[in-house]
């Protein structure tokens, strides 16, 4: 069976993992501090906080956004679940916006239609990790005075107007989970446009205490102004990510490839429709995205073909925790029935992508 992911783990992380681990320092210190500024100097943006997962850089940047209880933040149900959990746990209400039927991404009209006096924030999800139109979004944001949020979960590395995602927005949320693009085992980063935010955001990551002030004993903390929470990460996830990060890029380059052949191969088939790849960005491709006729059919045969297929999420609108939200959808509708998602990584070689296409071309 070809999966749909597969954990990218190089070996040569057990020696620095050792290191660490014997070290007698494993929570957050150096190779987190290392980490941020190798991270910072790949996407091009200094003001990065490490955390333990996306959703808690959702859950921050919100907090930092000044998103509060009868909030309204506008949001896309096409995601996963992760994305739109910390609105409700931040106290606001979600405002469903519609997206691009051929690409996944919210659509900046509908989010524009959507704004209200209640209207605090812009939640965006860069669908499979094509970036959404930043621009028009950033333009309707200003104009309204709102915060915008990107989950860059599916988008490590994508490229947007020739920069890398991580520089436009106000929060940009990456995900460092297992099978993403590159893994900490779990983890996360919130990179932010303001100083202010970005000093805030630190102290809020671990309880609101300055962990960088002076005390008169190391171990009691000074005066705590706002409460926080325990958000940040430890050294030995940013080990894992140190051994990680220059093995990003060969991991896009690969990725993109693949896509390019899948576009070739798959235009035309019967049955088959491609998403849209607009020309003024560079997706990550953390997934493949493809439309089908009899999408049950479709998986079923991929499935007995040994190609593992998925819809990778289901629309948010419809699990009962969002249900008080609910507002016609119609292009998330026809996204979600006929979407699904192929393999596509370092594990699927000129092997297995011809085996991919092949078990499509042979109809189901």
């Amino acid at each position: 069976m070809i999966p749909l992911f597969k954990v990218h783990m190089p070996e040569s992380v057990t020696g620095p993992v050792n290191e660490t681990l014997l070290s007698g320092y494993i929570g957050e210190g150096p190779k987190v501090k290392q980490f941020e500024s190798e991270l910072g100097d790949y996407f091009g943006n200094p003001r990065v906080l490490t955390l333990n997962s996306c959703t808690s850089a959702i859950h921050l940047a919100l907090r930092l956004a000044g998103v509060g209880y009868g909030d309204e933040v506008i949001s896309t149900a096409m995601t996963c679940t992760a994305t739109n959990e910390p609105i409700l746990a931040n106290g606001a209400k979600i405002v469903w916006a519609d997206i691009n039927p051929d690409t996944g991404n919210i659509d900046p009209a509908s989010v524009k239609s959507k704004i209200t006096d209640k209207t605090k924030a812009i939640v965006v999800v860069h669908w499979g990790g094509l970036p959404v139109d930043l621009g028009e979004i950033d333009a309707i944001a200003k104009a309204a005075n709102l915060k915008v949020i990107e989950d860059a979960a599916h988008a490590c590395g994508a490229e947007y107007n020739g920069r890398k995602i991580g520089q436009h927005s106000d929060f940009v949320c990456f995900s460092f989970q297992a099978i993403k693009h590159i893994t900490t085992v779990d983890g996360g980063a919130l990179l932010c446009k303001a100083d202010e935010d970005y000093r805030r955001g630190k102290l809020l990551r671990w309880y609101g205490i300055d962990r960088e002030q002076p005390r008169a004993d190391f171990r009691c903390e000074a005066d705590i102004e706002e409460w926080g929470y325990k958000f940040h990460m430890n050294d030995v996830a940013a080990t894992i990510g140190l051994v990680q990060l220059p093995h990003l890029d060969p991991l896009l380059a690969q990725r993109r490839e693949l896509a390019a052949f899948y576009d070739r191969a798959l235009s035309g088939v019967p049955g088959v429709r491609l998403c849209q790849w607009p020309q003024d960005r560079l997706s990550a491709y953390w997934l493949y995205t493809i439309f089908v006729e009899k999408r049950g059919a479709f998986m079923q045969a991929l499935n007995q073909r040994n190609v593992s297929v998925s819809q990778v999420h289901a629309r948010n609108d419809g699990h009962t925790m969002f249900r008080e939200f609910s507002a016609p959808l119609p292009c998330v509708d026809a996204f979600t029935r006929d979407m699904v998602c192929i393999p596509i990584g370092y594990w699927v070689g000129q092997e297995e992508r011809e085996q991919v296409v092949d078990a499509i071309r042979r109809g189901w």
